[in-house]
């Protein structure tokens, strides 16, 4: 392979996690064509078919499955050059993508990135707040906080905080009804929940917990949503203390009675966790949920 280059095997990982040429070109900012040549040219240079294309997309063929772990090593070293050899190793620069639930992506880690952007000029910071599923393994953040800890791959994952929530309506909603005095008066009660066909971890199955009989009014994927229609009076809301114990705006339904505890977890590819600016914005989260662990519990 007198012509390999690696630009080549970059198009070939970013399709492979992908697993769609125009997904691939916008990540790495190449332009359809030029990805297509440049996977091309891999399969040329190598005399071997690495995906089988088709109209729902691009999937690994045998050889292409037996290259990508050799061509995540290679990354792996590439990365690891450009810090210690390539003289940034002191220093913290570039993107780091950060994949959060929505709840504490956008109401706690949010209004405190500038501070972390003001200590580092050069690095610039992308958070994904949103309640999906992230592959560390296909690059779909570099940092991944989440509420369900991973089973396998090679990730470095630690346990970030627990936290509790609690059951809150809106004054709205409970003046014309009966008081809510014990757990057998939530039978019948309009619930504000996730989409249960939507819900990518278990742990934020609440209702099922809660109140296996009550009725669902409102089903969003988005906790903030679910907070503004609670806030609107749409019904009762299972929410997380860091989001709604301060909020005068919401009453606590049964605070003896119904407190859940969860987890976050913070994970990091292994290929990645020695980067100093992944490991300066792990400190930095780490941090500054350290300095407010108040938050997160209920009184």
């Amino acid at each position: 392979m007198a012509d390999f280059d690696w630009n080549d095997l970059r198009a070939f990982l970013a399709v492979a996690r992908t697993g769609r040429l125009t997904a691939a070109a916008a990540r790495l900012g190449l332009d359809h064509s030029t990805l297509s040549r440049r996977i091309a040219g891999l399969e040329h240079g190598l005399k071997a078919k690495l995906f089988d294309r088709s109209p729902t997309g691009y999937t690994l063929t045998d050889d292409g499955a037996r290259l990508l772990p050799m061509a995540e090593e290679m990354e792996r070293l590439a990365i690891g050059a450009g810090e210690a050899v390539g003289g940034t190793a002191a220093s913290v620069e570039g993107v780091v993508r950060i994949g959060s639930p929505e709840g504490f992506g956008s109401w706690f880690l949010a209004p405190r990135i500038a501070t972390l952007t003001e200590t580092f000029p050069q690095l610039r910071v992308q958070l994904v707040a949103a309640s999906s599923l992230f592959s560390l393994s296909k690059r779909d953040a570099d940092i991944l906080v989440s509420v369900s800890r991973p089973q396998d791959g090679r990730l470095t994952v630690s346990r970030l905080i627990d936290y509790d929530l609690g059951l809150y309506a809106a004054p709205a909603y409970l003046a014309p009804r009966a008081q809510i005095a014990a757990a057998a008066d939530l039978k019948g009660h309009r619930f504000v929940t996730y989409i249960e066909d939507l819900l990518h971890f278990p742990e934020l199955d609440f209702i099922r917990q809660v109140a296996p009989e009550g009725c669902t009014a409102l089903e969003s994927s988005n906790l903030v949503a679910q907070l503004r229609a609670t806030l609107a009076g749409a019904g009762l809301c299972v929410l997380p203390a860091f989001l709604a114990a301060g909020d005068p705006r919401l009453v606590r339904i049964l605070p003896d009675h119904v407190t859940l505890t969860r987890s976050l977890w913070l994970i990091v590819h292994q290929d990645l966790a020695e980067l100093a600016r992944v490991k300066a914005v792990v400190r930095f989260i780490r941090e500054a949920v350290d300095a407010e662990r108040a938050l997160f519990k209920l009184g």
